[in-house]
């Protein structure tokens, strides 16, 4: 049976780690106090099949039976809806095709959203079949997999030395040592850190930062709890139902660094005048705001694979925006290529290999 060092408890850790959990001896070590800390506790929570590349979109659809399946039943009726003004016509166009919108007329979308302003609003579209992620509820879903199967998942467990002799780990923290046949590198931001930790050549991931405001939801509107996700031409603006409130996002792609993120003001305020200018809703004020790393491939396509220089160093990185999404699929070709058997999904081997970058 293999012996195997996942490094990440966010969703690609988690994931891979309840399913090679069944066949091996697995030990998940995360830095931080908590599991999904940093990005896959922010996430915008939302399945949308066709966002991404041709290799994501596969992936999209790959997981959507996991992700749906009674055991893990993860997803839910959100819906989405474009937003465009006057000056936006043809971009409005081009996303509707891309992301296989509907148009609707602007008054059949503020039967949707109370609040579309059909003063400035003057495009519309809607696409009913997006969903929402339950992230808290699937990260615990792999979570009780691998504690049931008996495997140990170590927190504040930050890995300061990796050296690799004779085939085998040894992963060093501050309190611990572990030693491993594989090493799975699904430490999201900081899988280059970790590479060079271990001896193998990083690949260039980019770390890209997104805010997100949470602000109140307008008063006197009883039905915003089933609002779609709302949208602004080309990414200037996203908005959605969340805890009873709405959170707001300028889906900025800000270049940063592996870091515990927080948002700037002035992203949070942009993305905040560009929703309010479609909507009759003022935004007082601000609960809370937060930030997230979504860590992407040169590519912007995921990696899984072994490394070409060192098959003992596993890559599960560059999952973006696309983590939740696609971590059903992702999970099952990364554990059957880590345990070297057969996949459905080998047919996706070469898209997402790291050889690409060699």
């Amino acid at each position: 049976m293999h012996d195997i060092i996942i490094i990440g408890g966010g969703i690609a850790g988690l994931s891979v780690g309840g399913r090679l959990s069944r066949e091996a001896n697995i030990t998940l070590l995360e830095m931080e106090e908590n599991l999904g800390h940093h990005t896959s506790s922010r996430s915008a929570a939302a399945f949308i099949e066709d966002y991404g590349n041709k290799t994501i979109r596969e992936l999209n659809r790959c997981s959507k039976p996991y992700l749906q399946d009674k055991d893990v039943n993860v997803l839910s009726p959100r819906g989405s809806l474009f937003l465009a003004k006057k000056t936006e016509k043809e971009a409005f166009k081009r996303q509707c095709i891309e992301f296989a919108h509907d148009e609707i007329s602007v008054d059949e979308a503020k039967k949707l959203v109370e609040i579309v302003d059909i003063k400035t609003a003057k495009y519309s579209a809607y696409r009913e079949d997006i969903l929402d992620i339950d992230t808290d509820k699937l990260l615990q879903h792999f979570t009780k997999i691998i504690k049931k199967n008996n495997h140990k998942i170590h927190t504040n467990s930050k890995v300061s030395k990796i050296s690799f002799k004779n085939d085998k780990w040894l992963v060093e923290t501050d309190d611990n040592s572990f030693s491993s046949d594989i090493l799975v590198n699904a430490s999201g931001a900081w899988v280059d850190e970790v590479a060079l930790l271990a001896g193998v050549r990083p690949l260039g991931f980019s770390p890209l930062k997104r805010s997100m405001a949470r602000v109140p939801a307008p008063e006197n509107v009883i039905n915003h709890k089933k609002w779609p996700m709302i949208h602004g031409v080309d990414e200037s603006f996203y908005a959605k139902p969340d805890a009873g409130e709405l959170i707001v996002s300028p889906s900025e792609e800000t270049i940063s660094f592996p870091h515990d993120a927080w948002p700037a003001e002035e992203d949070l305020a942009q993305g905040i005048f560009n929703f309010e200018e479609l909507v009759t809703f003022s935004v007082k004020r601000i609960t809370s705001s937060w930030a997230g790393l979504r860590t992407f491939a040169p590519d912007r396509t995921l990696v899984i694979g072994h490394d070409p220089e060192n098959s003992h160093f596993f890559w599960l990185a560059g999952q973006g925006g696309y983590g939740f999404q696609t971590s059903a699929a992702a999970s099952e070709l990364a554990s059957d290529m880590v345990l070297g058997k057969k996949s459905n999904l080998a047919y996706l081997k070469d898209k997402v290999s790291p050889k690409r970058f060699f």
